[in-house]
């Protein structure tokens, strides 16, 4: 090949890969990057090293106590998944880097419990309620779900704070008393809310339109 035409391609080449940069950072700072991807067991040692922190750990749905029980857990939810029980999908950074895992447990008649959590050290970057927003939108308009639970265990006020900080959460104690009681039952005791389909449409409607026209 004549050494202009190997300029020209190396050009067009080098061209194409900045076009990709720009367009992948654009995306990130747009918020356009997808958070969350399917579990995958490759990463349960990252995630295990997160959850095991003292300050997680209480709160977290799968107390592994080791990697390779943590393993096991998620080998068996990822199995829950493709019989319709639970859908689960892990929180990741910019980068790809697992931060943690959302979850939606105990599914029944287009109903579940909306499970998070986030590693210590990605504490208070936006993850959480990125992270939920675009796990609600799967959960609402890619499955047959209709409305999502939270119960958050009483002292838990970070997760509180965050929860009531969505404004399409609300509060179900009085609302939902059988479930109350229900979930109440145990040892520990909960506070309950919940996220109703139509209410989280209209509020994420509402912050898109207030998106394009501050664009415009």
């Amino acid at each position: 090949m004549p050494l202009f035409m190997r300029l020209v391609f190396l050009g067009y080449f080098y061209w194409n890969c900045c076009l990709v940069c720009v367009y992948f950072i654009a995306t990130i700072l747009k918020g356009g990057v997808k958070m969350l991807k399917h579990r995958d067991l490759s990463e349960t040692n990252e995630l295990y090293q997160l959850l095991s922190h003292p300050s997680v750990f209480p709160y977290v749905r799968q107390k592994a106590t080791s990697p390779e029980e943590y393993l096991f857990m998620t080998k068996q939810l990822i199995e829950e998944e493709q019989l319709g029980l639970t859908i689960s999908r892990t929180i990741v950074d910019n980068y790809g880097q697992p931060v943690g895992t959302i979850n939606l447990y105990d599914i029944e008649d287009g109903a579940g419990f909306l499970g998070t959590w986030i590693g210590v050290p990605y504490q208070g970057m936006g993850y959480n309620q990125s992270a939920k927003k675009e796990f609600l939108s799967e959960l609402f308009f890619h499955h047959n779900i209709h409305t999502v639970f939270l119960r958050i265990r009483k002292g838990n006020e970070k997760s509180k704070r965050a929860s009531l900080k969505l404004p399409y959460v609300i509060e179900a104690n009085e609302t939902h008393k059988a479930l109350f009681e229900e979930i109440n039952a145990g040892e520990f005791k909960f506070d309950l809310y919940r996220i109703p389909k139509d209410l989280f449409y209209l509020v994420t409607a509402h912050d898109n339109a207030e998106e394009e026209e501050q664009a415009m």
